[in-house]
């Protein structure tokens, strides 16, 4: 049932996006024909005064479909509500629609797990550090490190039950590059003692591949107001948002070291199944990580995505007409042969993985 959650969540993230090209147009008098979520055969279909609303059998996508694609519309081609005779500023708010009803959704999101789990109020430290998800080709696991491991010492130092273990444990790692290093964990009721050395890292510092966060549980309190939740929401939001474009910058400039981090649908919905299983309400923060992470790959220039679109219409609105039809063609459907190569890869790479882990495997078919 977790996995069913986590494909679910990415639905609703996806329909979203969708439904935020379809309004944006739908608003300004924008024809539109179609309106899919999912991919593949017709499940269900309603036709509705001027679009066919449909469930598609593999829900990981969707599209909102416009007359100037169909060959079969009988919209005459300068019906001046068609999308490619609007100005370039109509086109350009219905191409962006879709990552900005992302970004609202996960701040709202952010809203409703601050109004039902509340407001953090402190937190009591246990000794060590939490490993957070480890990437199957970093140094840590390979050296035996799992992710929900507590690191209880580094170099036969103990990690204290406060604000500073995380800290102290991250600078043994950034400043031993290419030495060894000797962590003391513990895994469920056993500890055992693990060695490992440090990759030396494109800025100069250790990386070991995984992720760290306190070995600490929260309070909660009751919001004092609405006004509290929003503007706590927004704090977080802005955060996630933050370390999200932090995350796609080590990726460009530091690409060999980053790659690795990379994780497609797989990947991804194990994640959030992991999540469903520990706390549902923890479907939440995935859900606004992921629709941020949405988001901004939409937005990227590139090729296929929304960002491709909107560079084509930056150049159509500095040479003040469009890029030629032919082009704009190739162009997408290089980029789409390439994003869909990349998916088919991260999912091959990811099952494969996955093989390893037969527990996981086991709950998925349950």
């Amino acid at each position: 049932m977790s996995v069913l959650a986590a494909i679910a969540v990415l639905a609703v993230l996806i329909l979203v996006h969708e439904l935020g090209h379809f309004v944006a147009a739908r608003s300004q008098g924008i024809l539109v024909n179609r309106f899919s979520l999912g991919f593949g055969p017709v499940l269900l279909k309603y036709q509705g005064s001027q679009t066919e609303y449909a469930i598609r059998a593999f829900p990981l996508g969707g599209f909102v479909g416009f007359p100037d694609d169909d060959p079969d519309s009988d919209v005459p081609p300068n019906d001046p509500n068609l999308l490619r005779n609007r100005p370039v500023l109509d086109r350009a708010i219905v191409i962006s629609a879709g990552v900005i009803a992302n970004l609202i959704f996960a701040y709202l999101v952010l809203a409703l797990q601050l109004g039902i789990v509340g407001i953090p109020k402190e937190l009591t430290y246990q000794a060590g550090v939490v490993v957070q998800p480890v990437n199957q080709e970093s140094v840590a696991y390979q050296a035996g490190i799992r992710e929900g491991d507590i690191i209880l010492a580094v170099n036969g130092q103990e990690l204290p039950a406060s604000d500073k273990s995380t800290p102290l444990l991250t600078k043994e790692i950034q400043t031993h590059p290419n030495q060894q290093i000797e962590l003391k964990i513990q895994r469920e009721n056993q500890q055992q003692t693990l060695k490992l050395t440090p990759k030396l890292g494109a800025d100069g510092k250790g990386v070991v591949g995984v992720a760290l966060s306190p070995n600490a549980t929260a309070i909660y309190r009751r919001p004092n107001s609405p006004f509290e939740i929003f503007g706590l929401a927004a704090n977080r939001f802005q955060q996630l948002f933050v370390g999200t474009l932090s995350g796609f910058g080590q990726l460009i400039t530091n690409f060999q070291q980053t790659a690795g981090q990379v994780s497609g649908p797989v990947n991804i919905v194990k994640i959030g199944a992991k999540l469903a299983e520990d706390n549902s309400v923890n479907l939440l923060s995935f859900a606004a990580i992921i629709s941020i992470n949405l988001a901004i790959i939409n937005i990227l220039p590139l090729p296929a995505l929304d960002g491709g679109q909107l560079a084509f219409l930056l150049i159509e609105g500095l040479r003040g007409k469009p890029v030629p039809a032919r082009i704009q063609e190739g162009v997408m459907q290089t980029g789409l042969v390439l994003l869909l190569g990349l998916g088919i890869f991260l999912i091959v790479k990811e099952t494969t993985q996955l093989t390893s882990q037969l527990e996981w495997v086991q709950k998925l078919f349950q």
